[in-house]
């Protein structure tokens, strides 16, 4: 599984309609969106994204998870 799915990204290309009544920039960077080009719907935030800032926006989060290396004497959580 890759990061952008991992983080709940649905990629879906720039059509007519979602240009017209959704949106036509990323929620980030603002550029304007080509019809036809790949986007990227970010569900958790609610927001559509190009694809360089869903990618920076993957890695970020990657970045921000807690990591737990610790082995568990118990072998579970009691």
């Amino acid at each position: 599984m890759s990061r952008m799915e991992e983080h709940c990204f649905i990629r879906q290309e720039a059509t007519t309609r979602i240009l017209e009544c959704v949106s036509r920039y990323c929620a980030e960077c603002y550029r304007e969106f080509g019809e036809g080009e790949e986007i990227f719907y970010d569900t958790q935030s609610y927001r559509y994204l190009c694809k360089a800032c869903a990618e920076e926006q993957a890695r970020h989060l990657d970045e921000a998870c807690e990591r737990i290396d610790e082995e568990v004497e118990s072998g579970g959580l009691f």
